[in-house]
């Protein structure tokens, strides 16, 4: 099977979105014209909702300048990511300091670990008003396919994208696939990125965020079918292809979480296998903010020189 295009232009990618209003157009434009790589086509972006999703001692105790919402803005802007993307709180603690230097996307729902995450359900924490009033390019939602409430997530999600549209922002949806007939190795099965995204594209979103999909298959005829039809799913740099080939033939910005804190040499090189199986970037939260100030930069800088191109 033919690989989707590596490599795209602004002009190219705009015209994906033309059924959206200029004020989407403005903001999806905006996005992809700030920060360090602004133009090539790429993000990188900092998010930081871990200390809802995951509790301040987990996310902010390996680096404790991070427990300050300050902190993160000035990393985001120091980097030169093209966004930065928070809760509620922690948007409205910097919004006003840094109008304007960077662009930010407000992650509008939001769950706590206090109980079993068998079948997450977040929580609607912020809104299209708050997004607009702090001045934000965009939304963020999360939804989980393969949850018990998962019709509603959908509805919850198709409804916020459309009034986030109506005003004029880009809809970044996390898709990131759970519950109880998913084991751990299921969730981030080539079969179970790619269908996780697909929702994601149907749903509205702009921007798409998965996991790095695995090289295991979880549902047998998808199997069947990938062999089948020579579908290349043994590599990284395939299977991010593959993603980008079930997210509307590539025609939807599509990038990639970090994950938990590892080593720079395997994020580097699951960086590598983004940009060479054309994905459009990474959003990385832990992986950057949970070091110290300069380690954090210095990391910053290698992911985005990968994706510029200036790194090899």
């Amino acid at each position: 099977m033919e690989a989707v295009a590596t490599t795209r232009t602004i002009p190219e990618i705009m015209s994906w979105y033309n059924g959206q209003n200029p004020g989407v157009l403005t903001n999806l434009y905006r996005l992809l014209n700030s920060g360090r790589l602004a133009g090539t086509g790429k993000l990188v972006i900092l998010p930081v909702d871990q200390g809802f999703e995951h509790g301040p001692t987990r996310s902010f105790a390996p680096n404790p300048p991070s427990y300050d919402p300050l902190y993160h803005f000035r990393l985001a802007i120091e980097a030169g990511c093209n966004a930065y993307a928070a809760p509620l709180g922690f948007l409205e603690a910097g919004a006003a300091d840094f109008a304007g230097q960077i662009p930010l996307i407000l992650k509008l729902n939001s769950h706590d670990i206090l109980q079993s995450e068998v079948d997450p359900m977040g929580a609607v924490t912020g809104s299209v008003k708050d997004a607009l009033r702090l001045g934000c390019v965009g939304i963020g939602y999360t939804i989980y396919p393969g949850v018990k409430e998962r019709r509603l997530q959908y509805e919850q999600a198709r409804a916020i994208a459309e009034e986030a549209k109506d005003a004029g922002l880009v809809v970044v949806m996390w898709s990131y696939a759970r519950g109880a007939e998913l084991d751990g190795p299921a969730e981030t099965a080539v079969d179970t990125i790619t269908y996780a995204a697909q929702i994601a594209c149907q749903l509205g979103a702009h921007i798409v965020k998965v996991k790095l999909p695995s090289d295991q298959v979880a549902d047998s005829k998808s199997k069947s079918l990938i062999e089948k039809h020579g579908i290349k799913v043994g590599t990284l740099a395939d299977r991010v292809n593959y993603v980008l080939r079930s997210s509307f033939n590539g025609r939807r910005i599509v990038i990639h979480s970090g994950g938990p804190a590892k080593g720079d040499a395997e994020v580097l090189d699951e960086i590598r296998a983004i940009r060479d199986g054309g994905g459009f970037g990474s959003i990385i939260g832990r992986n950057a903010f949970q070091r110290p100030w300069a380690d954090a930069l210095s990391f910053l800088d290698k992911v985005m020189g990968i994706y510029e191109g200036s790194i090899a």
